[in-house]
């Protein structure tokens, strides 16, 4: 492949990332026509997708093609407990639960944590890149909508306080996938992993849709 790793899977995996962004679930909540209830909702689904990344990820460190990924800096499962924490009271956990698509979402990504070191990184790619970028607007909509105070509790997960530098973050992080020593034929199948987690995103908007229309 004469094109950088990096290039194709981003642009290879563009439609499903626009549709993912764009889903009316998303675009209600950005717009300030959802309550606080439904963002503490989708930050409960986060939360079932981060533990599936993060609490494998120790096994995959000495990996050749998933370990360099792994980045103690980018880990958000203990920022997203303390949202929730503040978002639904100390008992939080007692009633949080998975939606289907969630559930689904975070066993394939313990599946590739188990037997497919490789499709792992399509996830984390999916996830923390998303998250360094487009996440910041999340951030900000949700400070001004629900009075968060910036960058504090409710809106810690948007917050890297260990990368100082974002852009040079995801710069050395795209120079890691271009170095993926893998051959074209698992490359592709990379690629093809990464459109399936912008597709269990756009499962769980819709699934969230479904229990905060707007029409309903």
């Amino acid at each position: 492949m004469d094109t950088p790793f990096s290039t194709l899977i981003r642009t290879a995996s563009h439609e499903q990332h626009t549709e993912a962004e764009t889903s009316s679930f998303m675009g209600d909540l950005l717009g300030g026509r959802l309550g606080v209830d439904a963002y503490a909702r989708y930050t409960e689904q986060l939360w079932f997708v981060y533990r599936a990344l993060e609490e494998g990820a120790e096994a995959l460190r000495e990996d050749p093609v998933a370990g360099p990924f792994i980045r103690p800096e980018l880990f958000r499962t203990a920022a997203l407990e303390r949202d929730l924490a503040h978002l639904r009271g100390p008992g939080w956990r007692a009633g949080a639960s998975p939606l289907p698509a969630t559930a689904a979402y975070a066993e394939r990504v313990a599946e590739c944590v188990r037997d497919w070191p490789a499709g792992y990184v399509a996830h984390h790619y999916t996830r923390y890149l998303g998250d360094l970028s487009g996440g910041q607007i999340i951030r900000d909509r949700a400070e001004r909508t629900w009075g968060f105070d910036r960058k504090g509790d409710g809106v810690r997960f948007y917050v890297f306080e260990e990368i100082p530098n974002p852009a040079a973050f995801k710069r050395a992080y795209r120079e890691l996938l271009d170095g993926v020593d893998v051959d074209d034929l698992e490359k592709q199948r990379i690629v093809d992993e990464c459109r399936r987690a912008f597709a269990f995103n756009t499962a769980v908007f819709r699934e969230l849709g479904g229990e905060y229309s707007l029409s309903a």
